[in-house]
């Protein structure tokens, strides 16, 4: 059954990217959009998630919130150290970023959906109604994660091929996910370590990059408009999901 039901994740998934993909023309609102969906997903579900799974505390701070500014950092550290190498062998593109971000933050999304198939399964494992529960929210969001996926892997100068390449292998994972858990299941520190640590990686991309994109050719006040609708959107289905 959890099987069956990610097979929605999926079909949500390349609906994302399809979308993405075609209004190109309207690249600033695109990348407005994508920003507050991501923003949403990270203040809305990561980060609660996370909190609630990943186990006390280390030096008076959340062991969650340690993860989260430690992916922030890291996001940073590696867009900076492949910027720079890019730049050095004379390979920066035109627009300053290096390429290698774009996949990295892409397969980073294709690991957040194979999780989000581990949950739907280990849900499933509870009951059926928990697993209906949280197929709905995984299969709602997962339109945000096809469209910041291909957003992604474009905005960085990836050629087109290799972005529906991600946007495919992030639509398989959360299959491969929900039936993953027919022979194990993870334990629920390590899952909400994880949804920390990208959490904050994710924050980072939207804020220091996504969003800055997206007003800088375009300060319009229909591309702000649009980030607030993406994270309305995130809150919507959360609260749905509740």
């Amino acid at each position: 059954m959890a099987v069956f039901v990610a097979l929605g994740a999926f079909l949500m998934t390349l609906a994302g990217g399809w979308t993405a993909q075609r209004v190109t023309d309207r690249r600033h609102l695109v990348l407005g959009l994508a920003g507050g969906l991501m923003l949403g997903v990270v203040g809305m579900d990561l980060l609660p998630e996370a909190l609630d799974a990943a186990g006390g505390k280390v030096f008076g701070v959340p062991a969650a919130l340690l993860l989260f500014v430690a992916g922030f950092l890291l996001a940073h550290l590696v867009e900076r150290l492949l910027a720079h190498r890019q730049a050095a062998h004379g390979g920066a593109e035109s627009n300053g970023r290096a390429p290698e971000v774009g996949l990295t933050a892409a397969a980073a999304m294709v690991g957040h959906s194979a999780m989000d198939g581990v949950a739907i399964g280990a849900a499933f494992q509870v009951g059926g109604g928990m697993g209906l529960a949280v197929a709905v929210a995984v299969i709602a969001h997962d339109f945000a994660d096809g469209f910041n996926t291909y957003t992604l892997t474009a905005l960085y100068g990836n050629a087109r091929r290799k972005a529906v390449i991600m946007l495919v292998a992030d639509a398989v994972a959360p299959v491969l996910g929900a039936a993953s858990t027919l022979a194990f299941t993870i334990p629920e520190r390590l899952l909400g370590g994880y949804l920390a640590l990208f959490g904050g990686a994710l924050l980072y991309l939207a804020a220091a990059e996504i969003l800055p994109e997206a007003h800088h050719e375009h300060p319009a006040r229909s591309t702000l408009l649009c980030t607030v609708a993406g994270v309305g959107f995130i809150w919507l289905v959360v609260g749905l999901a509740g």
